[in-house]
């Protein structure tokens, strides 16, 4: 074993010794007594802060990966730095003034949040698929016309199986920082498990604080891990192993 699995093995070690130092703390300091004494509260805010990052990441989803595919189409390859500097434009701004923007279009209210996590989305999936998709090899593309495929054969076919490693890590990044964003919602009435979170800072209340702030990062930590797992599905044998080769080279 060389140095740096030495290393490697030392940092897990680490984290899970902080992690499991961390829950036996605050288990032992009673730490999650809202969500025991207020489980139906609790399940209220979970539900919620889920429909606003469903909705919202849906929704990125079914504008980016189409747009993304569209620009690039050799006919609308001129447009993409147009779309893709006005999604970057929305992920420059800080996510609390994106709320604000919202609020100020449709009010306090579910709708503004959804609309904003939205936005701040769609930068991650298109940029992922535009980049996915620019790295099929040309090659490829060019055996498959020769083989007789149509354009749309070769995209469904040779394009998005290979790009589909790119896209699905855009999509987790975007979906990972959407249930992370999204507790910001209650600060224009999203409501989310925002509500404990910023009830525990204001009160100085560690138990609304770690009953809203834990949930959220379990619930990332597994939407990501469903996401690593999802693309060893959906990603080729043959294409996942062809990417660690050449990331190793």
């Amino acid at each position: 074993m060389n140095s740096k699995a030495v290393i490697a093995w030392i940092v897990k070690i680490a984290f899970w010794v902080v992690i499991i130092a961390f829950f036996w703390w605050t288990i032992s300091n009673n730490m999650y007594a809202q969500i025991l004494e207020n489980p139906e509260q609790f399940a209220g805010l979970l539900g919620r802060h889920l429909q606003i990052v469903l909705i919202s990441s849906s929704l990125a989803l079914l504008t980016a990966v189409p747009a993304g595919i569209l620009l690039t189409r050799p006919k609308f390859k001129k447009y993409e730095w147009i779309f893709v500097n006005t999604a970057n434009l929305g992920q420059t701004i800080p996510s609390i003034a994106i709320l604000a923007l919202a609020m100020g279009f449709l009010g306090i209210g579910i709708q503004a949040a959804i609309l904003a996590l939205y936005v701040y989305s769609l930068l991650p999936i298109l940029q992922n698929t535009i980049a996915g998709l620019k790295s099929v090899d040309p090659a490829a593309k060019d055996a498959a016309a020769g083989m007789g495929m149509t354009p749309t054969q070769i995209l469904f076919k040779i394009e998005l199986p290979m790009a589909a490693s790119s896209m699905i890590a855009g999509i987790r990044t975007a979906i990972v920082l959407n249930i992370g964003t999204t507790a910001l919602a209650y600060l224009i009435g999203g409501g989310g498990l925002g509500v404990w979170i910023f009830t525990g800072i204001q009160l100085f209340d560690n138990t609304y604080l770690i009953s809203g702030a834990v949930p959220v990062t379990i619930l990332a930590i597994t939407v990501d891990q469903l996401f690593r797992v999802m693309q060893l599905f959906l990603v080729p044998k043959g294409i996942r192993k062809a990417q660690k080769a050449a990331a190793a080279t």
